[in-house]
């Protein structure tokens, strides 16, 4: 019998044990090594729906795995703790500007949480018949932020010949058509116009929906600085760009309506844009969170006192009429002291300052001392309620239409501006509607793959945060402050910022289409 019961409490003993055994096996996922685990946090993976708590584990550049079970246990080589921080895709800013052959670090975009920056905006893109070459050239650089290109139908006008012609040659146009398909051919996402702008301006619709025809042919979109942003003629400008809508997916670069006012303006020009969907039409929006915008100076003077008319010789023949344009127009946008001048002489001085500095009338002083291309400045152009309305639209999504060395708070802010803004003191927007139209919406508009979402096999462009720490920082009388709050950036699987610490190896790539 004490056999008999030594015997039975021996079993008891390995079934506990094989019991304890099969434990561990349930707690313990895998026994696979790791590069780095982020361990509890709170995921918000950018397509818009609600928060979950999981741990998320990269191998290399991209994401291994994603674990919703927090019980779990895995061997990693770093182990980053992530217990009351959100974890979201890096976020991708879908029209943006910038020389990475001079500053390829970018640190602007990262200090706000930007992993991804679109490049050939407005129409301009490098001044290389062979962009090929020249992303290969962007390529060697230690890139702080992933760079997707696209080429500028203004940059393509000049190259190929056509310059200010309102009407192209055919010779003119065969090459220019040819030159947009070898930048789209070397991997670029699409073609940008910039119609406010020389020699855009002169383009016709004729020519633009048969570049619109190559580019829905090589599956591109086409991003436009449309010909007319203000109020009497925006939808005008629209109507003009759905117009390629037929041939590809389009998309309103940073939306607005200068001199328009109130919800329900911003809401007409949403209705316009519903019901070109509804015919089958592919069109998009972004938008940056600023009432001010920020362009050459250029913007302000007529079309005849600008390239390619002499304007030396505009000066001399109609001084008069050109003093009375600027005048007229300057108070249409608010007056002198809504302008704020970006560079140059006068840069940090409005353009009221300027004048009362000169003591000169402000229109005299734009035209002698400033003249068309003589500073870029930002305008005060634009209704808050208006904007954000078109912020809330489930088809808009964010940029920041910044560089590293523009005077707008913008470059350095926006993305935090978004989340400190809209998120936390407004609540315009949940923290998952906001992650959504900075990451998960740029990256199916623009046509990245593997990117945009926080999902196994994507790659590891990550943040860490609280959205009640980010702040923006920047502002008009200092625009270069880096923002601050987001804990931990990763770009490609590469903690590049932690804290405060920055790690000044890039870990960007060139992304190819």
């Amino acid at each position: 019998m004490e056999k008999l019961y030594r015997r039975a409490a021996l079993l008891t003993r390995i079934l506990i044990a094989l019991l304890v055994c099969t434990s561990c096996q349930q707690v313990t996922s895998d026994q696979t090594q790791y590069e780095l685990l982020i361990r509890n946090a709170m995921l918000v993976d950018g397509t818009g729906k609600a928060a979950f708590p999981a741990h998320v584990l990269i191998n290399g550049d991209s994401i291994a795995l994603i674990d919703t079970d927090t019980t779990n246990t895995y061997a990693a080589n770093r182990t980053i703790n992530a217990s009351g921080l959100y974890l979201t895709p890096g976020f991708i800013d879908t029209h943006a500007h910038g020389d990475p052959l001079e500053t390829p670090d970018f640190s602007n975009f990262l200090s706000m949480g930007v992993t991804t920056i679109c490049l050939g905006q407005d129409g301009f893109s490098p001044e290389r018949e062979n962009l090929k070459d020249w992303m290969q050239e962007v390529s060697s650089k230690e890139l702080g932020v992933n760079v997707a290109m696209f080429a500028g139908h203004n940059t393509l006008r000049m190259l190929s010949g056509i310059a200010y012609d309102s009407i192209p040659s055919d010779k003119g146009m065969a090459k220019m058509e040819q030159l947009l398909t070898d930048a789209l051919d070397a991997g670029c996402f699409g073609l940008t116009t910039g119609l406010e702008y020389n020699p855009g301006y002169y383009a016709r619709p004729e020519e633009l929906n048969r570049l619109a025809k190559i580019v829905g042919e090589k599956g591109g979109i086409i991003m436009s600085h449309m010909r007319n942003e203000d109020d009497a003629y925006v939808e005008a400008s629209i109507r003009e760009l759905l117009e390629q809508g037929k041939y590809c997916p389009v998309h309103v670069s940073h939306i607005k309506v200068v001199y328009g006012k109130g919800e329900s303006r911003a809401n007409r020009i949403l209705q316009l844009l519903d019901s070109a969907r509804q015919q089958g039409i592919e069109v998009t929006a972004d938008f940056y969170p600023y009432t001010a915008s920020y362009t050459g100076i250029a913007i302000l003077f007529p079309d005849w006192a600008k390239k390619p008319y002499d304007y030396q010789e505009v000066l001399k023949t109609r001084r008069q009429e050109l003093a009375t344009f600027l005048r007229n127009k300057i108070t249409l946008r608010n007056g002198p002291e809504a302008t704020l001048i970006g560079s140059g002489p006068y840069k940090g001085k409005t353009l009221g300052q300027v004048a009362k500095e000169l003591n000169k009338p402000f229109e005299l002083a734009l035209m002698e001392d400033i003249g068309p291309y003589g500073a870029d400045g930002a305008y005060f152009i634009m209704d808050e309620t208006l904007q954000e309305t078109f912020l809330k639209d489930k088809h808009v999504m964010v940029c920041s239409d910044g560089s590293p060395s523009m005077r707008h708070p913008r470059s350095y802010g926006t993305f935090a501006k978004v989340l400190e803004t809209y998120v936390v003191k407004k609540r315009l927007l949940t923290l998952e509607e906001a992650v959504h139209k900075m990451t998960g919406l740029s990256a199916e508009t623009i046509g990245l793959l593997n990117r945009g979402l926080v999902k196994e096999g994507y790659k590891a462009d990550l943040l860490l945060f609280k959205p009640e720490e980010v702040r923006e920082n920047a502002t008009y009388e200092n625009p270069h402050q880096e923002a601050s709050g987001f804990r931990y950036v990763l770009v490609n699987g590469a903690v590049v910022r932690e804290d405060k610490e920055v790690n000044t190896k890039g870990a960007g790539f060139m992304l190819i289409k």
